[in-house]
Order: structure tokens, then C-alpha cells, then sequence
């Protein structure tokens, strides 16, 4: 798997994928959590920081039926906390499917508001669709098939933080496989699933994510 990084000004996170062959059975995963620490803390201090912007990892996979796009941020929190769903961050799937391979084709955005005291989401841009709005934790559909679910999910990352500071301060690998500061833990989610026949072109297609803060 390549990962390449985008990083530009003002946007606290980007993240990019390798090509996902849709010809082939292939998933793709990248990871960026706590990046860049300046901005949204580290694994051992998030108080203050911009946790809601912090993109932590970007999944795409596919089946026979549908290519699925997975984001996660805000994380990871304990199982008692809510998810994030601030109406100020402005989070990007960008999907590049013709011609040049860092062409934005498909640019799909997606934010969250509030109806009264419950939080929802909207998608804007979903492949042949209008934009799509309705509550978190919830399926929601468009009528050319797309699925999008927000909500609260189970942290899939695995890694030991504590073994990368020991490893940089002592030259000798301190990685140990009890230690994952991800178990137990939860992490905001958006997923899609988009019909094939609605985003293959044939060639293999690029996705990168990132997050903008629209207001301070």
C-alpha cells in the first residue's frame, strides 16, 4: 500500500489512500492520528485541541455490489461519550475516477447540524444524487442506492504510542503487543457506500480525505 500525505494551510487534517482497484478484490487503509499534534493534541493530551478536525484514519474496500469509504475522527474517546458532530468542520471525500489521477471528480462534503437538541448530517455531492440530510446513527439512502451512516463505532486502529517514544529515545525497538491505546475506545465514523456502476470508470480510483474548519 502507498500512503501519501497532502498537508496545506488551514486545513488541520488530509489524508490520502493508495489507488483501490475495483477490478480486484483490494481494501485500503490509512492513518493519521493526533496529526499535526499543533493542532489536535497527542495520544497522551486532547484538552483544548481541535479533536473534532483530527481525521484518524480513511478506509476504502469494495465488493461485487458497492465501493465503501469509511472516515473516522474525533477519537478516540471512552464508550460513554457522544459522538463529535461539529457543525463547524467541513470534512472532504475526495474521489478521483477519469483522467488525471489527482482530478477531484467527485468531491463529496459532509457536515453536521443540529434539529433542536438532536445531531444529523448532510452530505453534499453523493455521486448522481442531490444532497442527503437526516439523523446520526441511522442508515440513510438516496434513490440511486447510496448508503451513509454516522454515528459511534468501535476503534478498529491498533498501535502502541508509548512504544514509538521508547524506540525514538532509546535506538531499540520497545514495541510490545499487550499495549494498544486504541482498545476499548470509541471513534465518530462516517461511512459510505456507493454503487459500483455509479463511481467505476475502469481505472483505479484515488481517494484522500481532509477536514476545514469554517469559523473558529
Amino acid at each position: 500500500m502507498t500512503i501519501k500525505w497532502i498537508l496545506q494551510t488551514a486545513l488541520p487534517c488530509a489524508l490520502m489512500v493508495g489507488a483501490i482497484t475495483v477490478a480486484g478484490h483490494q481494501a485500503l487503509e490509512a492513518a493519521d492520528h493526533f496529526d499535526p499534534p499543533a493542532r489536535t493534541g497527542s495520544d497522551t493530551n486532547t484538552v483544548g485541541f481541535d479533536v473534532a478536525a483530527d481525521i484518524s484514519d480513511l478506509f476504502a474496500f469494495h465488493d461485487v455490489t458497492n465501493v465503501y469509504v469509511a472516515i473516522g475522527f474525533g477519537g478516540p474517546s471512552a464508550t460513554n461519550l457522544p459522538g463529535f458532530y461539529d457543525p463547524d468542520v467541513l470534512y472532504t471525500i475526495n474521489v478521483s475516477n477519469t483522467g488525471t489521477r489527482t482530478d477531484i471528480e467527485i468531491p463529496i462534503e459532509i457536515r453536521f447540524g443540529r434539529d433542536g437538541v438532536n445531531p444529523g448530517i448532510e452530505v453534499r455531492n453523493p455521486p448522481g444524487a442531490g444532497p442527503l440530510r437526516g439523523p446520526v446513527e441511522r442508515n440513510l439512502m438516496t434513490n440511486n442506492g447510496i448508503t451513509v451512516r454516522a454515528g459511534v463505532f468501535d476503534d478498529p486502529f491498533n498501535f502502541d504510542p508509548q512504544g514509538l517514544r521508547d524506540s525514538r529515545a532509546t535506538g531499540n525497538l520497545s514495541f510490545s503487543n499487550t499495549r494498544n491505546r486504541f482498545a476499548n475506545l470509541n471513534t465518530t465514523f462516517v461511512v459510505i457506500a456507493i454503487p459500483r456502476g455509479l463511481i467505476d470508470r475502469g481505472q483505479p480510483l484515488d481517494i484522500w480525505t481532509s477536514s476545514a474548519r469554517i469559523r473558529s
